[in-house]
């Protein structure tokens, strides 16, 4: 500020300085006012322009920002409504995979499972052939065991046969023989 006093036109230093209305602010003679205070219509006039071009200037600033809050207000609604379809189109993606995944798990262990049951069928039926080869080993085991007897039987026979045909033939040589 300068260090000027004002003095309005018809006042004294004494009195202060006119308030609004005029009445003095009871303020010290050597306190400068603040803001120079012109005189005259045209002075007012020019101050009312000023007055009436920063409201209008108030005014398109405040209805700049409703616009700019408004649009503001509307993004962050835009934006969250789109973070929620995300969100849902995310969750669908994810349910859907989870459940593509416990499907494809369940037809794994039901593969597995008719594999193991096909696997034990067959363990089953080779048991089985196993089984019967056995039995049809101990079979032919029992009839070799019975054909071996009878071999020998039949051996034994002949043995028999074969010492009772040289004890006759050593007999009948024997009578030709003391008949001689």
């Amino acid at each position: 500020m300068s260090d000027e006093q004002n003095v309005p036109a018809g006042g004294s230093e004494a009195g202060g300085d006119p308030g609004p209305g005029g009445a003095p602010t009871g303020g010290s003679p050597a306190e400068p006012t603040p803001i120079a205070r012109p005189a005259g219509p045209a002075a007012a006039a020019a101050a009312r322009a000023r007055i009436g071009e920063a409201e209008r200037t108030l005014a398109a600033a405040a209805e700049a920002a409703a616009t700019a809050e408004a649009r503001a207000e509307a993004e962050i609604r835009a934006l969250e409504a789109d973070l929620e379809r995300w969100r849902t189109e995310s969750d669908r993606v994810r349910k859907e995979l989870e459940l593509r995944h416990e499907e494809e798990l369940t037809e794994e262990r039901a593969a597995k499972e008719r594999a193991i049951a096909a696997a034990e069928e067959r363990l089953t039926e080779i048991e089985d052939h196993t089984d019967a080869a056995e039995d049809r080993i101990a079979a032919a085991e029992r009839r070799a065991e019975e054909a071996e007897r009878a071999v020998a039987a039949e051996k034994a026979r002949a043995r028999e046969g074969a010492a009772n045909w040289l004890r006759q033939r050593v007999d009948q040589i024997r009578r030709e023989g003391g008949d001689k």
